[in-house]
């Protein structure tokens, strides 16, 4: 089962899954952001989404966290089958920084709208379901680490119909480096204030936006296709 957990210092969230777990994630990923510029307007958030996917995989095939989880198999039902078999399963895990993570749960709602339109209009789809776990995944968590009223607040701007259409993915930079150079403390109390930036797009968003597109220009780039100056550190904290 695909669980999701804030890590010691709250710098991000820890997904973990089995191998099929993860995998599956993966897979509705693929399937439901489409293939490489198949939605103009969209390949910054599709790209962000598929950083995600990479460190999902790299987990799935043994390469970031590896931990044993209790599977639920008791010593009397071993017994009662006559046999002996393991009480833990393998999990894999990867972490994932707050602010990138509530940001694709953001996009993946205009994704599963461009899906649903252009690709498919069932409603036994077996992608969509994983999408939506996943974002409410997100939510459950991010609601564990902040006031109830906040939460509200954000849920309130999650739901309403914002666009991440030529979206300044950027910003996502912008909060994530923001993220990883306060302490634990200042984290815990800046995580809904990051988290509402991120579904409102607000005048701070749209200042930011601006200047993106200003840098755009000259050289007729796409929005997405201009770099930040600031790197990420090598080595921090979880």
């Amino acid at each position: 089962m695909l669980t999701m957990m804030s890590t010691p210092n709250h710098t991000g969230v820890k997904i973990s899954g089995d191998y099929f777990d993860l995998d599956e994630l993966n897979q509705a990923f693929y399937k439901v952001i489409g293939k490489e510029d198949q939605y103009h307007g969209y390949e910054g958030s599709r790209r962000r989404i598929l950083g995600i996917s990479y460190e999902i995989r790299h987990a799935a095939q043994g390469d970031r966290n590896v931990e044993f989880v209790f599977n639920g198999l008791h010593e009397h039902t071993m017994k009662q089958h006559k046999f002996i078999a393991p009480d833990k399963n393998i999990y894999f895990s990867a972490e994932i920084l707050w602010p990138e993570l509530i940001y694709a749960a953001i996009a993946l709602k205009d994704f599963v709208g461009l899906y649903q339109k252009r690709v498919s209009q069932s409603i036994w789809d077996i992608h969509l379901p994983v999408i939506y776990r996943f974002q409410s995944l997100v939510l459950d968590c991010l609601q564990g680490h902040i006031p109830d009223a906040e939460y509200e607040t954000i849920l309130k701007g999650f739901n309403q119909p914002v666009t991440v259409d030529d979206y300044a993915i950027q910003y996502v930079d912008l909060m994530n480096l923001k993220y990883i150079g306060m302490t634990k403390e200042q984290r815990e109390k800046s995580l809904s204030t990051i988290a509402l930036k991120l579904a409102v797009q607000d005048n701070e968003y749209q200042a930011f936006r601006k200047q993106v597109l200003a840098a755009a220009t000259p050289g007729k780039k796409q929005i997405h296709e201009i770099e930040v100056s600031a790197e990420y550190p090598e080595d921090f904290e979880w």
